[in-house]
């Protein structure tokens, strides 16, 4: 009875683990590809882009998305 308890909770464990991993690692590529897209040079918060419903902030020169 022992034995199948243990070969349940293993392909559960490989479930969240994938589950997990790929949730992060889309989380990456979006970010990054977004970030990479739209970073510009200003002077005023005006001068950056207003793009799906955030508002970029001008930090130090360069267009930069809110956290």
């Amino acid at each position: 009875m022992q034995i199948g308890k243990n070969m349940v909770k293993t392909p559960k464990l490989v479930y969240v683990l994938i589950l997990f991993l790929s949730i992060f690692l889309s989380m990456i590529v979006s970010n990054s590809s977004f970030l990479g897209t739209f970073i510009s040079s200003c002077k005023r918060d005006k001068d950056c882009p207003k793009l799906y419903g955030a508002n970029f902030r001008c930090r130090k020169g360069t267009c930069v998305p809110p956290i």
